[in-house]
């Protein structure tokens, strides 16, 4: 199994007209996204940064195939997205590692589903570790390893399923500053290595400005695209400098007021609960 030089054509994603009402038809309905239009190139590093509550997370539950629009059309190389798919790899906040599987069996999981025997398995799961810097860990389980470590693993499970598009919801919310910018690091080497897209979310200024080829500003609920910002500094970018500080004062303005509506409107579903 190589990671590297993918073989794809095209656009990885395109998103036209898309919307997402939740509960639809219901009392309880509630709309989390607008219209959204959106073309992700092959190999392309995308940041969704927004408030709380915009609609992030539910447009890439709807690329991956794990929720359906309301409305508009999402395709992946041209095909509409009917449903999930290991060539786009959902990676969540919480690893959701199984703990009475080691750390191999863990990384192969997806292939066990497919029907592949225990001894493929295993060799791309060494593979996929070796990628991610812990085949030394193959046999560990996952409570015998830190934050970081598991959170890389989850990488790994992803990676071994070979996917297109990585989607990434907020994946080191839960690591400490250092732990968190260790894994951004380790994100951009598996990312170039692996020539697949990356989205990603998050509600870090400073991620974003870190990772990001562009970065994706939505408003608040209901989610819309308010600004696409391009950033073409070379990595690893020096996070003092005077063009990320620009980037960075540039994007707290852009969120500033979706912030502030968002917080006003979730107060106020706090009061009429």
């Amino acid at each position: 199994m190589a990671f590297d030089s993918l073989p794809i054509d095209g656009d990885a994603i395109v998103c036209r007209g898309v919307s997402k009402t939740w509960a639809e038809g219901t009392r309880r309905a509630h709309e989390a996204l607008r219209d959204i239009d959106l073309v992700v190139q092959p190999g392309e590093f995308v940041v969704f940064l927004g408030p709380s509550g915009c609609g992030k997370s539910t447009l890439l539950y709807l690329i991956s195939g794990l929720e359906t629009v309301t409305g508009g059309d999402v395709r992946f190389f041209g095909d509409p997205v009917t449903g999930p798919s290991p060539d786009r790899s959902l990676i969540f906040q919480e690893t959701s590692l199984f703990p009475w599987l080691n750390v191999w069996q863990n990384v192969s999981f997806g292939l066990s589903l497919r029907g592949d025997p225990p001894a493929a398995r295993k060799a791309v799961a060494e593979q996929a570790l070796r990628h991610v810097g812990l085949v030394e860990a193959m046999d560990k389980r996952p409570d015998e390893l830190s934050g970081g470590m598991r959170q890389r693993v989850a990488v790994a499970r992803a990676l071994a399923m070979r996917p297109k598009v990585l989607l990434m919801d907020e994946p080191f919310a839960a690591l400490d500053v250092q732990t968190r910018q260790k894994m951004q690091d380790f994100l951009l080497d598996v990312w170039r290595d692996s020539g697949a897209s990356v989205l990603f979310v998050t509600h870090h200024i400073d991620e974003a400005v870190a990772l990001a080829d562009r970065v994706v500003v939505f408003s608040a609920r209901p989610g819309t695209i308010k600004a696409v910002v391009p950033i073409s500094l070379p990595r690893p970018r020096d996070q003092f400098s005077r063009e990320v500080e620009r980037l960075r004062i540039d994007l707290t303005e852009l969120l500033r007021d979706e912030v502030d509506r968002a917080f006003a409107e979730q107060e106020g579903l706090a009061r009429t609960a």
